[in-house]
């Protein structure tokens, strides 16, 4: 009785205990916690957009068209005389939101996929793969289009679009990592006492690769950002008069001499923002000695 009482209570200690530790790591690295400061600085910004600016991020006036930096417009106006500042404040969120939610679901079902091949193996790994190799043999690129093509624009569309294409190498980088960890002796234990494949994916598995996700998250929400920006540039992502980063080039950059902050400032904001989720990537990467090359082998 005493062994089964306290059974329970060993977990959320260890998880705990892993969590603790997990932080203290965290915090020392400096390139991790700029990173994560940069992209914390970008959602507070998104969040509080309404509040840092007064114009509407759509709305036009043809009489205010084209003006340069002033204390009315701090960062000028566009060709349609919308404030460019407003639009790259409010541009945030439709990067952040869509990014987030494209890279959560990928995230989430590659991590599923990647554990679940890792821990059955035999012929459902193998054609895993195969299926796997036949879609990352498209470039990333040309399948958005198609699909974006196939199925129309919008933010439901492009999120299922990116997961479509950046699943199979989430599952590739867990697979590798979850492979590590099937062999050990809890995970034979768990299946010695019958417990369904789910219940050992979720308390022997996944938390003992909780750091290769976390790093796999931030580096591929930096390619997801940079990819929604490139469809919007394209015509294929967000719809006109939506304040969004790779939109805004694309509707300024014919008149990037007359009015160069319009199409920098959406430049400047999307790089930051790539970079900070590099940095936090990376710091994590070395903060808790995920080496992605080596898990996506």
């Amino acid at each position: 009785m005493t062994t089964l009482d306290t059974a329970p209570v060993a977990a959320p200690v260890a998880s705990a205990t892993r969590a603790a530790r997990a932080w203290r790591t965290l915090r020392s690295s400096r390139t991790a916690l700029v990173g994560l400061a940069i992209v914390a600085v970008h959602v507070l910004i998104a969040l509080l957009a309404p509040l840092l600016t007064s114009y509407d991020p759509v709305a036009g006036d043809a009489s205010h068209a084209l003006l340069g930096p002033s204390w009315e417009h701090w960062a000028g106006t566009d060709q349609y005389g919308r404030d460019v500042l407003a639009r790259v404040l409010y541009g945030g969120r439709y990067a952040l939101g869509v990014s987030v939610a494209a890279t959560v679901l990928t995230v989430a079902l590659g991590t599923v996929v990647g554990c679940a091949a890792a821990l059955r193996g035999g012929w459902f790994d193998d054609v895993l793969g195969r299926v796997l190799d036949a879609v990352l043999s498209v470039p990333s690129i040309l399948a958005l289009l198609v699909i974006v093509t196939a199925l129309g624009t919008g933010p439901a569309v492009i999120v299922l679009a990116i997961a479509v294409v950046y699943v199979p190498q989430v599952v590739r980088v867990v697979r590798g990592a979850a492979l590590a960890v099937a062999p050990a002796d809890y995970v034979t234990a768990a299946r010695a006492r019958g417990e369904r494949t789910w219940s050992i994916l979720r308390r022997e598995i996944l938390p003992n690769i909780t750091d290769v996700v976390c790093v796999e998250f931030a580096m591929r929400a930096s390619w997801v950002v940079l990819l929604i920006s490139s469809l919007s540039f394209l015509g294929f992502g967000a719809d006109p008069p939506t304040p969004d980063w790779g939109l805004m080039v694309a509707e300024n950059r014919t008149a990037i001499t007359v009015v160069p902050m319009a199409s920098l400032a959406p430049i400047i904001a999307l790089a930051t923002l790539v970079i900070g989720l590099n940095l936090a990537a990376d710091g994590l990467s070395k903060a808790w000695g995920v080496d992605r090359i080596r898990e996506g082998s």
